[in-house]
């Protein structure tokens, strides 16, 4: 399931503000799924924010500092993963820009935003994972997030996954692609038009009566199910590493409930 080299490939997983402060099961299965696949992870406890937030405000210098840290944090890893597209978006395609001015962070930004990718992806197009061993019973919709689907061209790859749980039928939504509306700082600026976005949204994921919501960013999947959870629809949110790696045991997101044991002691 993994490269076939001389020692397993080492991974710095790169655990994502939204995991840390709000889903760190996300962070555990995402780590669970790498190590299955054969691989030597760490979780580097200096590592911070990607800098988008600083970044998407146009604020250069501190999203610089924060770059500068990142790559000092992962560089010695053979691989830098994310279970996000838009921070692992942000690492390899924004940060060799920031230093355009330093011939040397240049080449350092470069050489970490080739080996950095996002967790579905990394799965499927560099491990070439083939046997998902899960299971879940229920009727899954997937939402493709924005930097997933337009940054990190990410589309069939966790289809692919989904396709190997066992118990899982997937159902399309004819706006599967469509923005959510959340995008970070859009929603705080500009929250009418965020509000409509995730309500048209919503409405396309009843359409297609799955049970369960899957995607591979927090953001999207906690904006949208706070709009289900105010409409009063019963439809379960997870991310999909949730479900890939059988981690399905605690409340789903935006739901109160108690994560289980073996989720609460790896």
């Amino acid at each position: 399931m993994s490269e076939n080299t001389a020692r397993p490939v080492s991974v710095g997983l790169f655990a994502t503000c939204l995991v840390d402060l709000m889903r760190p099961s996300v962070g555990f299965a995402a780590a669970k799924l790498l190590e299955d696949a054969g691989c030597r992870v760490s979780v580097p406890k200096a590592q911070s924010c990607c800098g988008q937030p600083a970044y998407n405000s146009g604020d250069n210098p501190d999203t610089k500092a924060i770059a500068a840290k990142v790559i000092k944090t992962f560089e010695a890893f053979d691989y830098v993963v994310a279970p996000s597209g838009s921070c692992a978006g942000m690492i390899r395609h924004h940060y060799p820009a920031l230093f355009a001015d330093d011939p040397d962070m240049a080449g350092r930004a470069r050489t970490l935003a080739g080996k950095t990718h996002e967790l579905v992806s990394f799965l499927v197009d560099v491990l070439k994972v083939d046997g998902i061993r899960a299971a879940y019973d229920g009727t899954v919709t997937y939402h493709d997030s924005c930097s997933s689907l337009r940054e990190m061209k990410i589309k069939d790859q966790p289809r692919m996954l989904l396709r190997q749980v066992n118990g899982l039928s997937l159902k399309e939504s004819e706006e599967c692609e469509t923005c959510c509306g959340f995008g970070g700082l859009f929603s705080v600026k500009y929250p009418d038009i965020s509000g409509r976005m995730v309500d048209t949204k919503v409405d396309d994921i009843l359409a297609t009566g799955a049970d369960t919501l899957l995607a591979g960013d927090l953001g999207c999947l906690m904006n949208i199910a706070g709009r289900l959870q105010r409409r009063g629809s019963g439809v379960r949110v997870r991310h999909i590493a949730e479900v890939l790696a059988g981690m399905t045991g605690g409340a789903p997101i935006g739901e109160p409930g108690v994560v289980d044991k073996e989720e609460k002691t790896r």
